[in-house]
Parts: structure tokens; sequence; C-alpha cells
């Protein structure tokens, strides 16, 4: 159909779960994903439990000045969310909407940046999001921090860096259904994105592994935003499962969805954890191991 994007979702009520196409209008899905809220990100305290373990995974030439530096860290661990009251670019660095590229594994999408600019335009792209991209190119100013021995600018930019790697690991950041906007569960990237976890933190546990180097910052950053989106239709289902028979969002629809979907977020958050602590370690190694300050 000419002028016609078409998308593809589940529609899940009460317990049916079927494939539900939607054609409509090509300039008015643009005009919906400009002015459409941004993703809703995991909540500040994710982003700071993060930074904290994944200073836990550092290798002992780099590990004392995190340490030293971890309240630095945990201050700045949302600073991308502020970044977006005066930046209006910013809140496309923080998701990629995969399914808008086909199917997965989305071999649609090229992974250079020029190369997918080219083919699908650079407001396309945009609109779309660019965080494996982004991953990338924090990865690298990061290592000049590092060459360049700016050891505020180091901290500033691991912090974002974080971030970013943290987000990435969301399932919810890597599809246009963000907010479970689509299938009729408004409210869905708060719940588990940022409830979820305030309720059940004392419950998550962290696997320490140690920080390993990344050959190629943007290409992992994509494996890491392809891994997480399989887990999309399963969190849409079980946010639908514990609703069900509830008159709202009570403790109980929180205790059921937990047990439905809790592992996959400690295991996401476990993981970004240790690839954020990689991503440091990677530009340390590759500015040369630069020898760090005590603070």
């Amino acid at each position: 159909m000419a002028g016609l994007v078409k998308l593809e979702h589940i529609q899940i009520r009460r317990g049916r779960l079927r494939t539900l196409r939607i054609a409509v209008p090509a300039t008015a899905l643009a005009l919906w994903l400009l002015s459409a809220n941004s993703p809703l990100a995991w909540g500040p305290g994710v982003h700071q439990q993060t930074i904290l373990w994944a200073i836990q995974c550092l290798p002992s030439g780099m590990r004392p000045f995190f340490n030293a530096n971890s309240n630095f860290l945990i201050q700045h661990a949302n600073d991308p969310e502020e970044w977006e009251k005066n930046d209006k670019y910013e809140r496309m660095r923080h998701y990629i909407f995969l399914d808008r590229y086909g199917q997965f594994p989305y071999l649609k999408l090229p992974h250079s940046f020029d190369e997918a600019v080219k083919q699908y335009g650079r407001g396309r792209v945009a609109r779309d999001g660019v965080l494996p991209w982004q991953i990338g190119e924090y990865s690298l100013r990061l290592t000049n921090d590092l060459k360049g021995h700016d050891w505020n600018q180091t901290k500033l930019d691991a912090a974002a860096l974080a971030f970013y790697v943290t987000d990435a690991h969301d399932p919810l950041h890597t599809t246009q259904n963000y907010d479970g906007q689509l299938t009729g569960q408004t409210g869905l990237g708060e719940r588990f994105g940022n409830e979820l976890f305030e309720r059940y933190r004392t419950f998550f546990m962290f696997r320490q592994l140690k920080a390993t180097a990344i050959a190629d910052p943007t290409e992992y950053a994509f494996r890491i935003v392809l891994e997480s989106h399989t887990w999309v239709d399963r969190i849409l289902l079980a946010d639908d499962w514990s609703i069900e028979g509830l008159s709202g969002y009570t403790g109980e629809y929180y205790d059921r969805f937990y047990s439905r979907v809790g592992n996959i977020e400690m295991r996401e958050l476990s993981e970004a954890a240790h690839d954020a602590s990689s991503y440091w370690f990677t530009a340390w190694r590759n500015a040369g191991e630069p020898a760090l300050p005590a603070r």
C-alpha cells in the first residue's frame, strides 16, 4: 500500500494472544514518533546500582580510581536524562526501535551508521533511535579522555557510557511498543523499568564477572540490544497475565509480575554491570593502560 506503514505487534487482552496488523499513514506515524514521550528509561536507582556493580568487575589497575570516585559516578549516573531537557536530540540516543526494521534478527538494518543513513535517510534513523551507535561513540570518547589524562572528563564520560549500556539492556528500549501503548498496556515502561526494581531491589543478586575486552564497541552494542529484544514479548505477556482479575496495579499485581519477569530484569541488570565495566576496561586498554590517579 503506497504511503502506508504496517505495524505488527501482539494484541493481548484477557489471556488471548493474536497477531494484529495495523496500517497507518506513514506521515502520521512519523508525527507520532516525533511527538511521543521519550521511551521510559530504567529508574535512577537502576543506573546507580549498575555503576556500583560495574566497579566490582574492574581489574586491579582500574578499580581504586573508580572506587575512590564512586560517589561522583553515582551523582552523574543519570546525566543523559537531564540532558534531554536542553537537547532535543538526546532522547533518540536512549533507544532503538529494532522492530521498525523488519523481522528478527533485523538484517535489513546496517550496523554501520553511514550505511544505515544511506539506506534509510538520516531522519528515519534518528526517529527510530541510535543507541548502539551512541555507545560506540562514547566508548571512543572515554578512550580519548584516558589518553589525554583528562580525569574529570573520564569520570563524566564513564558515567554516561554506563547509562547508555544499561539502557541497551532494557528490552523495552528496543521496541516501538516501549510503553505497552500499542497493546493497551500503557505504563509498562514505568512498571518494568522502575517500579519492579524499587519494590524488589533487595532480592536482586549480582553475578560478578571479570571485565573483558570488547573487540568492536558498536557491534557489541548491537549484540546487546538484539539479545535484550528477545524478552519483549515475554514481558508483554507477563504484564497482561499479572493484571488478570485485578482492579488495578496493586501489590498483588507486582508480586505476580516479579514472579514472571523478575529473573529477566535481574539477568539484564547483572549483564549491564558487566558490560559497562567491560566498556570501561576496553577504553582503558585502548588508551594504553595509563596509570590512573588516586582520585
